[in-house]
């Protein structure tokens, strides 16, 4: 079990406690040891990206001379790395878009913490431009989270569909093949090592989680060395593919940073124009408006976040499905009041199996949130299938820009009805966990799931019908947990059937074969 961050920083007694307590969202990833892929996908440079153009949009230079390229040999060899390197060039070698992700969810887990109110009532809002000052910056909730993931795997993915092209087409020949006395310490690969894959993904990833966690740059940067160096350590590659590798990560991270900030996310929480949703909502014929359920009240969480761009499909698309999907039951209609009786009977019989489930699938404050559940399972899939570094950078770039777009079309539907919850009709309702401080409908935990259970479940087919339930069983949980009507939860699965859909269809003709 490794913790990735450090006593220096403020959460790690937040990290500590979770991890001790047991919680069922383990923040870390599996022991994994380094594995030969299945296959090199060794056209890979050819596979259609997201924010680059094309693979070579980013020009990489031609190694070095034959005679500098001897020069590195020769200092190679004489790194002798001690049991402690080689434990960590082992731990990246499992796989270093595997592990990012894992860094990534446990920083999502250690920020995913609501600002406290102050004196006066309020909520302060975190500080982008003094992270580390409380409340810190960002308060990761499970929006927060569906982007980190994207934005991170979207930037690994091409940046490795590059360094794939760039292998191909200078196709120097790694350490260990130039110079037989270099035995390499880790599995081999039958590609060219200039760029260097793991340089590449560990400076994408360092600069994508540095923009998103300001607080955390020292960390980062020190993990994305030590990334580099074990790659060294390990008689892997020399310091030129090390170089070409830093220089590509960087310059397609930047890419990816300049979308980010014209993506919408900067609005997403404009407190100030909340009342015209409540507006819209009412002459929209629901009456009965959500509240916030704590004391004193909290703003609701990124009432605009369902105008944030999506990855898979457009404005017209989004709300031909909120068309699709269609409005809830009314207070009053016999749907809604059946809806409740259900409640009632589970507030007042709530079997052990369903507190069970609606604690596992809780998700709440100081979890990597429902899109970190789904992130740690796409990366169990890959692990067990032994994918190259970039179809696993493929497998997390679909289901993570679904899962975000899902977040994102949950939220427009939550705003554009504006629900209340369960406990506010009927205060005689009981609960096993947290209550959102968003709307009810749709269930984002529905969404999301479904959308990643989609995806996954077209690239790992065998195992469509238990990841199927596992999204049903994740659904179902804020039911017994009260929190959620059934409306809710079943619109939200179709809802979330149908922006996964749109994330195959695009896998369907990327040229990986899907």
């Amino acid at each position: 079990m490794k913790s990735y961050l450090k006593a220096s920083t403020p959460h790690v007694l937040l990290v500590a406690f979770l991890l001790i307590a047991g919680c069922s969202t383990t923040i870390d990833g599996p022991e994994t040891a380094p594995q030969t892929p299945a296959t090199f996908d060794e056209s890979g440079g050819t596979w259609k990206t997201y924010i680059i153009g094309a693979a070579d949009e980013v020009p990489v230079p031609a190694p070095d001379t034959a005679q500098a390229f001897q020069a590195e040999l020769a200092a190679l060899k004489g790194v002798n790395p001690d049991e402690s390197q080689m434990s960590t060039a082992r731990f990246w070698a499992a796989g270093g878009v595997m592990r990012w992700n894992e860094i990534a969810r446990e920083l999502i887990a250690a920020y995913n913490t609501p600002p406290k109110s102050d004196a006066e009532g309020k909520y302060p809002f975190p500080d982008p431009t003094n992270p580390l000052k409380e409340p810190r910056f960002p308060f990761a909730n499970p929006p927060y989270a569906s982007r980190t993931f994207a934005l991170l795997s979207v930037a690994q993915y091409d940046a490795l569909v590059a360094t794939w092209h760039y292998k191909k087409k200078y196709a120097r020949q790694a350490p260990w093949q130039a110079d037989a006395s270099l035995r390499p310490l880790l599995p081999q690969s039958s590609l060219s090592s200039y760029p260097s894959e793991d340089a590449v993904v560990a400076a994408a990833s360092r600069e994508i989680l540095k923009f998103l966690f300001p607080g955390e740059v020292p960390m980062l940067t020190a993990k994305a060395q030590e990334h580099k160096d074990s790659r060294r350590w390990a008689r892997m590659n020399v310091q030129s593919d090390l170089d070409a590798g830093e220089a590509l990560g960087i310059a397609i991270a930047q890419k990816v940073i300049d979308y980010a900030k014209k993506d919408g996310m900067g609005g997403a929480n404009n407190q100030a124009a909340f009342p015209t949703l409540i507006q819209d909502a009412q002459s929209r014929g629901f009456t009965t408006i959500w509240t916030s359920r704590e004391t004193p009240p909290r703003p609701p969480m990124l009432p605009f976040f369902g105008n944030v761009k999506t990855w898979n499909f457009g404005q017209a698309e989004k709300v031909a499905m909120r068309t699709t999907i269609g409005p809830p039951p009314k207070p009053g209609e016999a749907a809604f009041e059946k809806e409740i009786q259900e409640l009632l009977d589970i507030s007042s019989n709530r079997s052990r199996e369903m507190v069970r489930i609606a604690s596992y699938w809780a998700d709440g404050a100081g979890s990597y949130s429902p899109p970190g559940h789904w992130n740690r399972k796409a990366t169990d899939l890959t692990y067990a299938a032994r994918y190259s570094e970039l179809r696993t950078a493929r497998t997390l770039a679909l289901m993570n820009t679904a899962v975000m777009d899902a977040g994102v079309c949950c939220w427009d539907i939550k705003y554009y009805y504006m629900t209340a919850r369960p406990t506010q009709i009927n205060a005689s309702l009981t609960t096993s966990t947290g209550i959102p401080n968003f709307p009810a409908y749709t269930s984002g935990h529905s969404t999301f799931s479904a959308a990643a259970a989609t995806v996954l479940s077209a690239i790992f087919p065998t195992e469509q019908a238990s990841l199927l339930a596992w999204a049903k069983e994740a659904s179902e949980s804020r039911i017994y947990g009260g929190i959620h009507f059934r409306a809710d939860c079943e619109k939200g699965l179709q809802h979330g059937t149908l922006i996964g859909a749109y994330a195959v269809e695009r896998g369907k003709k990327d040229g990986s074969g899907l």
